[in-house]
């Protein structure tokens, strides 16, 4: 019984937190989560992993109850009071349209693509500069990485 309550009081702590406090939690940005299949056992975990899918920069996989898939970009997500009223929205990868599914409807998930923003943190940027800075090279200038 305590694990139940435990597992509500995680939810309700979830959905009480604004996308600011939820991106600023330590440790999401280190996660490395590239090839990984979370386990949906509870609700608890459904929104935790959708959580992590939305930091994602890489496409993940989410397999419906009825066994079909939509591999794409999840851009946003709307988190409600239970499954049934929380989606998220995905780009899909062979498509230009964008697509609403409930958690509700959502029996697997998995980090099937390259993460493009893996260490690539604002920090490694400026640490860059600094290290040419030293190094004592003139007209410095970071430029972004092409993306594949």
């Amino acid at each position: 019984m305590a694990t139940e309550q435990q597992e509500h009081l995680r939810i309700e702590q979830l959905r009480q937190q604004s996308a600011d406090e939820i991106e600023h939690i330590a440790g999401r940005e280190k996660e490395n989560l590239e090839g990984w299949i979370p386990s949906l056992a509870s609700e608890a975990s459904i929104f935790e992993a959708l959580e992590k899918a939305f930091d994602y920069r890489g496409d993940i996989t989410v397999t419906r109850k009825d066994g079909t898939q939509v591999t794409g970009y999840l851009f946003d997500r709307r988190t409600g009071s239970s499954l049934a009223d929380s989606a998220v929205r995905i780009i899909p990868a062979t498509e230009r349209t964008k697509l609403t599914i409930s958690y509700a409807e959502i029996a697997a998930l998995a980090f099937t693509g390259r993460d493009t923003a893996a260490g690539k943190t604002f920090e490694a940027w400026v640490r860059k500069y600094w290290e040419k800075k030293a190094a004592g090279e003139k007209d410095i200038a970071l430029h972004p990485e092409k993306l594949d």
